[in-house]
């Protein structure tokens, strides 16, 4: 599907196969000059016969085109590889592409992960997975335009200044049309789903990170919110209220679990309500399982730093308790 958002603006879906989301919202701006992709999709025939099909239909050669890039998760990124000609410049942000390239930091990463509780084989499963697509990337991670915070890019009459809002990944960036009050939010403020917050390692709150960006945004002269995923929307401000009531709520769920005693993440994360067709925790397939533990390892993190839960090492494992009260 394609659908005109402004003048020379267009939102194409992109389907994502097997995959809970369904489908990416990729944006396309044209100009005389360049034009402007905004997210690609996974890196497979679905996504690029899409992709391919769409971009014909807008009359939009990738010669002429550049990419912007929100976040580092391959439905968001994956395609570039195959979409980039010579001629293509790609806007991305700095710390994501240093994390992506950094062994030493995937390999603590991985050690994190492996404490968490997970099955090992769902955690070998998904280490490979995420090695794989890091050594994808490599094909077009030196060609990037380190974009910042405040950067403009400008594309035909649209001048977009860059906001980074780091907690859906580390360095997940926004742009924001002041003149024409649009946000392109990526993953960042979803409005019928609620994006994923997950945390691997001891050095990030990325939670804590996640609730200050949405207040950096939350009072935006905004008329119209393009997402990553599903519907465009309206209300900023309203659907961020949503969004932080809802992880206020996860946060005392995590505590009523820790109620019963000690547990691992990825025991917490068995016993957190998660919206999936599944019939039981051991029925999630090894992606959802991932998601859920990462997401469960950020409250409880969150929690942590707030003094309302402690931790403890057992057996290779973290385990969760509510603090002295």
């Amino acid at each position: 599907m394609i659908e005109e958002i402004a003048d020379s603006f267009f939102r194409m879906e992109i389907p994502l196969p097997k995959n809970p989301l369904r489908s990416l919202n990729s944006y396309v701006i044209k100009s005389k000059d360049r034009h402007l992709i905004i997210d690609t999709g996974f890196d497979l025939p679905e996504c690029f016969d899409a992709m391919k099909e769409g971009l014909k239909r807008l009359d939009v050669r990738l010669e002429e085109s550049d990419f912007f890039i929100t976040h580092l998760h391959s439905d968001h990124a994956g395609l570039v590889t195959r979409l980039i000609t010579d001629t293509s410049r790609v806007y991305f942000n700095q710390t994501e592409a240093e994390f992506l390239t950094n062994l030493n930091v995937q390999k603590e990463l991985n050690s994190f992960i492996q404490m968490s509780g997970l099955p090992v084989e769902v955690v070998d499963t998904m280490i490979k997975v995420r090695s794989g697509y890091r050594y994808d990337i490599g094909t077009w991670i030196g060609r990037v335009i380190f974009v910042k915070e405040g950067d403009t890019i400008r594309v035909g009459d649209y001048s977009f200044r860059a906001i980074v809002t780091p907690g859906h990944t580390m360095g997940h960036t926004c742009l924001y049309e002041a003149e024409k009050k649009i946000l392109i939010a990526g993953d960042h403020v979803l409005y019928d789903i609620t994006p994923n917050i997950t945390c691997w390692t001891d050095s990030e709150n990325r939670l804590k990170e996640y609730l200050l960006s949405l207040d950096k945004v939350k009072d935006m002269d905004v008329d119209l919110i393009l997402p990553g995923h599903r519907s465009v929307f309206t209300d900023l401000k309203g659907r961020i209220e949503e969004l932080k009531e809802h992880h206020k709520q996860r946060a005392s769920d995590v505590e009523s679990i820790l109620e019963e005693g000690a547990l691992n993440v990825a025991q917490v994360a068995s016993k957190m309500k998660w919206e999936i067709k599944c019939d039981s925790w051991e029925s999630f397939p090894p992606a959802q399982k991932w998601f859920a533990t990462g997401e469960a390892m950020a409250h409880l993190r969150y929690l942590e730093d707030e003094g309302r839960i402690t931790r403890e090492k057992s057996n290779g494992k973290r385990l969760y308790s509510l603090a002295d009260r």
